[in-house]
């Protein structure tokens, strides 16, 4: 009897061993590696500018990478971001030159004041802010709270990684609403915004860079250069002649559209407004009406949204179907008829437009 215990505690004591011996971990396995173990690091002090006074800053193109950034109290600065983000938010800053990349959410000034900026985003607003002078390019309508003093311009800048930042952010060049300001807290008899002259170039309100890390981004603000098709925006027109040119999806739609804008600006009539967005065939009975069933087919076959230009001026139409016919003969395009429709084709698009876009 003893010597049958005893086996049978011996068999009993060799199997927990055995099993106490595999729990054990081996020192020499890898510990097991989770996604969250292998996400880099993130300093937030690599994502923001803060208690910089007459000092020159920012990030170069492949810093932020669409990573979020916060610039504060900042005081007569000159701030470059030439990349895109996340989202952008500029609080307690004085007497500061700021260019912000794209910015694919929102950009947020609160408490800012006497500042000049370039800044492209989805999503604009101020609070708070006074005398503030913005060369923009907004997707949606901005909005100014308890904001003074407020003027806006047509977005106007380039840099050679530009139009890379604008895609990586889901930004159009040709949806700009720089110019449809909503005052969020009017005041009767008060104007807190309104729009910097026509002529204003970004040169006379945000130098270029002067430091050797940022000269080396190859920057131009002038009109002529700019990633940003430059609108007259909301201002009056000068004629009550406008065209509607819509190119259809395709590889070559936004080099087509910029060849346009200097041909008809070459010949001295103004570009309003651009738009682009995407069509359905059961759309274009709405917005080209007569002409429905031919485009109606293009936009089936189409890759892409459409890209709408509103031009002004006098003799606009004629010289807009005249370029189509030279310059575009083997594109097929839209473009008014006649001087009696053109304004009819441009509010059926554009309505159509900020409908779609309003979704």
């Amino acid at each position: 009897m003893g010597c049958f215990h005893s086996k049978k505690s011996k068999r009993k004591s060799e199997k927990e061993s055995s099993t106490t011996t595999a729990s054990i971990p081996n020192a020499e396995e890898t510990p097991k590696q989770y996604s969250w173990d292998k996400r880099e690091k993130v300093d937030p002090k690599d994502y923001t500018l803060a208690g910089l006074r007459d000092d020159t800053a920012g990030r170069l193109p492949g810093k932020l990478n669409g990573q979020q950034f916060v610039i504060q109290d900042c005081e007569n600065c000159n701030i470059y971001i030439f990349d895109h983000s996340a989202t952008v938010t500029i609080d307690d800053c004085t007497n500061c030159r700021i260019v912000l990349g794209p910015v694919k959410g929102s950009v947020f000034f609160r408490n800012c004041r006497d500042c000049k900026c370039v800044v492209a985003c989805q999503q604009f607003r101020t609070r708070d802010c006074k005398k503030m002078d913005v060369f923009l390019c907004c997707a949606t309508q901005p909005i100014i709270e308890s904001s003074t003093g407020m003027k806006f311009g047509c977005f106007q800048y380039y840099y050679p990684e530009l139009a890379f930042h604008f895609k990586d952010a889901g930004l159009s060049i040709f949806n700009n609403n720089w110019s449809t300001v909503h005052d969020f807290t009017p005041v009767a008899g008060e104007t807190n915004w309104g729009l910097l002259p026509e002529d204003a170039g970004v040169e006379a309100y945000v130098p270029a860079p002067d430091t050797d890390e940022f000269k080396s981004v190859r920057v131009a603000a002038s009109a002529g250069r700019s990633i940003v098709p430059v609108t007259r925006g909301q201002r009056r027109k000068g004629s009550e002649e406008s065209c509607l040119f819509v190119f259809f999806a395709g590889d070559y739609t936004t080099a087509n559209a910029r060849k346009l804008i200097d041909e008809a600006v070459g010949k001295g009539f103004a570009l309003i407004q651009t738009k682009e967005v995407s069509m359905r065939p059961e759309d274009a009975s709405r917005v080209f009406q007569q002409n429905a069933e031919e485009f109606s087919e293009l936009i089936t076959k189409g890759t892409g949204p459409v890209v709408a230009l509103e031009f002004n001026g006098e003799g606009v139409v004629e010289a807009c179907r005249q370029v189509a016919n030279e310059v575009f003969s083997g594109t097929k395009v839209f473009v008014s008829e006649s001087k009696n429709s053109s304004s009819r084709d441009v509010d059926n698009f554009f309505n159509f437009a900020d409908m779609q876009m309003g979704m």
